[in-house]
């Protein structure tokens, strides 16, 4: 939530999980620009390469590259 945004969404399904989301959004409290850089660093290392979110630097979730024939 610390970044600009229009709109934000949020699957409630019950009044405990929306009485839940609006307590974290009234609590909420931006974390300083030290405290970002400071978290940034430690997990750089991590996101660098895209080890852990294949899904974005591979085709390996990407059905359509795996069945070309599906374009036509």
């Amino acid at each position: 939530m610390s970044l600009p945004t229009s709109v934000v969404i949020t699957g409630c399904d019950s009044m405990r999980v929306l009485d839940q989301a609006l307590a974290a959004a009234e609590s909420f409290r931006p974390l300083s620009a030290d405290q970002i850089a400071s978290l940034m660093a430690k997990t750089a290392p991590f996101a660098e390469r895209g080890r852990y979110e294949l899904y974005k630097t591979s085709d390996r979730f990407d059905s359509t590259s795996h069945h070309p024939e599906w374009l036509g």
